[in-house]
This record gives C-alpha cells, sequence and structure tokens, in this order.
C-alpha cells in the first residue's frame, strides 16, 4: 500500500524527530536523498550545469545543502535566489563552501543561468505554499524550458493536501519527496505535474489513521482478488443481476456484460430489453425479461449503463437488500434520499460532468477539486464514490480515500465505463466490500486498458477482454 499523509500529519511527525535528533540532520538526510536522486538523472555529475531555484523556506535550504553535494562531486551549481533576505543561512554557507555561484532572482542574468542549467532543482515553494507562482518565479521556470526540472518535495504551485492548481505551477520530470507521500503528488491535476515521483525515507513515525489517501500496489490487488475452492459453484462464487442497455443503447448491456463476466463472479443475471444481444454475444449470461425483483437470486446489482429513463427499474434495483452499483443514467435518474436510506452497500461511479451535476456545481470544479468532490458526494449519498478520471478516486462514507492511476488516456472512449461497472459489479457480488470492489475494479479496468492498448486506440471491448491479462499480471506480481 502506498500512503499519502497530510502536511499538518508530516509536519507533526517531522518536530517529533528533530527533537530526538541532533539539530540539522533530517534536512541533512533529505538533501542527500535529493542530490542522489539529481546525480542518478544526470548520469555524469562533473561537468554538469545546474541551477537551483530557491525560495525562502527549509525547501530552499533542501535544494542548496542538495546543490552543495553536487558541486563538491564537480558540478557547476548556481543558486538563483528569489528571496535573498530571507535565504536559509546553513544551507546558503554551504553552497558557496563548495563552490556554488549565487545569483539575485531579480537579476537579468538569472534566466540565462536557469536556460543553460542541464538540470534545474525546484525549491521555490515547500509542502505549505497556497496559490499559484508570483510573476517572478514563474517566468525564471519558464527558463528551464530544455532542463530536466526536479521539484523538492512537491512541485511549487501544487496544493499537497489535495492535488488542486490555481495559477502557475512547476511542472516536474521528476518529484523527490520526503518522509511520506503527499496527497497532491498522487492525485490530477498534481499528479500530472509532479512526473515521477520518488520517495525519500526519513524514519518518520505515521500513524495509519491519520493517512488522508491510500493507493493499492500489486500485492495489495493480488491479495483481494476472488478465488474460486475446490467446493466452488458458480453460486457460491456469486451472482451479479445487471440491468442496463435499452432500444437506442443495445451496447451499453453488452458490454456491462461483457466486464461482469470477467470480475470474478460465477454467473452473471441480465434483465432488460437488450437480452438478444446479451445473449447473442454472451450465450452463458442468464438472461430475463424482470423485472430485476423476480429475476433470481443475486447476491449484487448493477444498473444503469445504458439504462435511458427507466426509473421503473432503477427504483427495483434500488430497492433491493443486496450491494448495488449505480452508473450512468441511473445516477441521473437516482434520489439522494433513496441512497441514503439503503441499508446494504451502495456503490456510485459517476464521471466528472455526472458528479458536478449530483452536487450541482460546474465540471470544472469537480475536475479542478477531486479531492473534495468525491468526499462530498460519499458524505452526502452515505455511499461509495467512485470518481472516474485519470486518476480515479474512490472515497468512503466513513472518508476514507484510494486513488488509483493504471490507467491510459485510451481509456476516455465511448463504452469503456460500462466495463468498469460490469467488473465492480462482479467484484462486489463476489464477496468484495463496496470501497475494495470499486478499488480493485478502477486498477483492474486501467491495467487492462494499457495492455489492450499497447500504445494504439483501444476500444471498450478490447479492454473488456484484456481484463483476464490484467488479473494474471496481478497474481504473478507485476
Amino acid at each position: 500500500m502506498r500512503d499519502a499523509y497530510g502536511v499538518e500529519t508530516v509536519r507533526a511527525a517531522e518536530l517529533e524527530l528533530m527533537a530526538r535528533g541532533p539539530a540539522g540532520a533530517l534536512m541533512q538526510r533529505a538533501a542527500a536523498g535529493l542530490a542522489a536522486e539529481c546525480a542518478q538523472l544526470l548520469g555524469k555529475v562533473y561537468g554538469s550545469r545546474v541551477a537551483l531555484l530557491v525560495g525562502s523556506g527549509d525547501n530552499g535550504g533542501d535544494a542548496l545543502y542538495a546543490g552543495a553535494r553536487l558541486a563538491r562531486r564537480g558540478a557547476g551549481v548556481s543558486a538563483v535566489l528569489l528571496a535573498p533576505e530571507r535565504t536559509h543561512a546553513g544551507g546558503l554557507a554551504a553552497l558557496r563552501a563548495a563552490g556554488g555561484v549565487v545569483v539575485d532572482g531579480a537579476a537579468d542574468r538569472a534566466e540565462d543561468v536557469v536556460a543553460g542549467a542541464r538540470l534545474v532543482v525546484d525549491g521555490i515553494v515547500g509542502i505549505g505554499g497556497r496559490g499559484g507562482l508570483r510573476e517572478r518565479a514563474a517566468g525564471l521556470v519558464a527558463a528551464a524550458r530544455d532542463a530536466l526540472v526536479v521539484a523538492v518535495d512537491l512541485p511549487s504551485g501544487v496544493d499537497a493536501d489535495t492535488g488542486e492548481v490555481h495559477g502557475e505551477a512547476v511542472r516536474a520530470d521528476v518529484t523527490v519527496t520526503f518522509g511520506a507521500y503527499k496527497p497532491g503528488l498522487l492525485i490530477d491535476p498534481g499528479r500530472e505535474y509532479a512526473g515521477a515521483v520518488r520517495l525519500v525515507g526519513l524514519g518518520l513515525e505515521l500513524a495509519e489513521r491519520e493517512r488522508a489517501l491510500e493507493a493499492l500496489q500489486y500485492v495489495d490487488v493480488a491479495g483481494l482478488l476472488p478465488l474460486p475452492s475446490g467446493e466452488s459453484d458458480k453460486y457460491r462464487r456469486g451472482v451479479v443481476g445487471v440491468v442496463a442497455g435499452s432500444a437506442r443503447y443495445p451496447g451499453a448491456a453488452v458490454l456491462c456484460v461483457a466486464g461482469a463476466l470477467r470480475g470474478g463472479a460465477g454467473a452473471v443475471r441480465y434483465v432488460g430489453p437488450a437480452a438478444d444481444a446479451v445473449i447473442a454475444r454472451f450465450p452463458e449470461a442468464l438472461v430475463s425479461a424482470g423485472p430485476p425483483s423476480k429475476a433470481g437470486r443475486v447476491q449484487a446489482w448493477v444498473v444503469g449503463p445504458g439504462l435511458g429513463d427507466d426509473e421503473e427499474r432503477l427504483r427495483d434495483v434500488v430497492g433491493a437488500e443486496v450491494p448495488v452499483l449505480i452508473d450512468a443514467d441511473g445516477l441521473r435518474l437516482v434520489a439522494e434520499r433513496a441512497v441514503r436510506e439503503r441499508r446494504a452497500p451502495t456503490l456510485l461511479t459517476p464521471h466528472a460532468g455526472e458528479a458536478a451535476a449530483l452536487l450541482g456545481v460546474a465540471r470544472e470544479e469537480v475536475e479542478a477539486a477531486r479531492l473534495s468532490a468525491v468526499r462530498e458526494l460519499a458524505g452526502r449519498f452515505g455511499a461509495t464514490v467512485l470518481l472516474k478520471g485519470s486518476t480515479t478516486l474512490v472515497g468512503t462514507a466513513e472518508g476514507t480515500v484510494r486513488v488509483n492511476a493504471t490507467g491510459t488516456p485510451w481509456l476516455a472512449t465511448a463504452g469503456s465505463g460500462d466495463v468498469l461497472s460490469g467488473l465492480a459489479g462482479s467484484l462486489l457480488a463476489a464477496g468484495l466490500g463496496a470501497g475494495d470492489a470499486g478499488s480493485v475494479g478502477a486498477y483492474l479496468h486501467g491495467l487492462a486498458a494499457r495492455h489492450a492498448a499497447d500504445g494504439a486506440p483501444v476500444a471498450a471491448q478490447d479492454v473488456a477482454d484484456a481484463i483476464p491479462v490484467a488479473w494474471r499480471d496481478v497474481r504473478r506480481g507485476g
């Protein structure tokens, strides 16, 4: 599991550690890790030109001490100071003693120093920064267009706790973060600015209950996958019911069933007007004209993809006393009160536009503040919410949030969400809780898309067909 912690939690743990050790030891440890990552990126350190963009806080101190280490190895290091009167004194002295050059950020030649560097270190603003870069800092960052950019702890201009970006921000090739991952490094839009993230451990004592965010890794997903035993039959493995499709959108039913058949449940029961299309493509599916409550036993329902305006079937499913996944048209039609009154788990799977409609805000607000949106939706509906996007967030009503980034931009294709709904619904029927079903489903779905696309356009059915490949990949550990 990759855990992320909020700024205040990390700062408190740092203070506790600093109180037990020699003065400056924590910063030296961070600087050593930062310098090592920079050296690895450079390959050849001796003779390389490095520019440090140095702000006023400890973030700038980390950059200066790392720059001193690189200078002692023969790099030509220049520190561009954006707040000369408030620069970290110890770091500045160390850089000068190592032969580094200091440049006032207001000087005309500062841009030339940055533009001539092979590697630029962003030490402008630390994890406590808010808002975008100031004009002078943004101009210096723009001068680094041909260099490798390494962010110290977090790209300046990105909110560490949320991943929100308000104004100009540094786009890093690599971010070297200290002590713990921060939520803003794992959630878009911040994740996009962070580039590859490298963690330098500091020995912080962080309680699991204090984490703000978590991301499943291969081993976590493998441990959650439902596996049959020698005593299993199709009913013991779980039956997932699918209420999807309409005369206008029969393909949504086919794609949802495709995902469900590959999600671990023993059988898929389809109820709706697209039965002929479903059975023609998947003869193993169990089809029924309905209503859902009369179709036979299921352990979970999926409702909504391509449903149209069929509120009757939706109400029937929402009234069931088994877990229910609601997607697409189901999200448009369902009443908040009906979800809150359910006793069995509910998983809502909106994309940003659907989430915006549920919250009564503009889509841009959801995309800019994804963590806040998923938390608000989960709390408002008393349900688990899977917010789809370049980074998928799965939030529970209790406040826990998981993030998934296994997808690919090629997943932005018609019908891919229908496949995900079927897959996650099948995991619900197989016995996973709503949070696990959503996060494991998103992980497998994204991984399947990577396998299916392999750098080329992909269709939703291709993603469904690649789910077994992703499943085996996870089981084997990648």
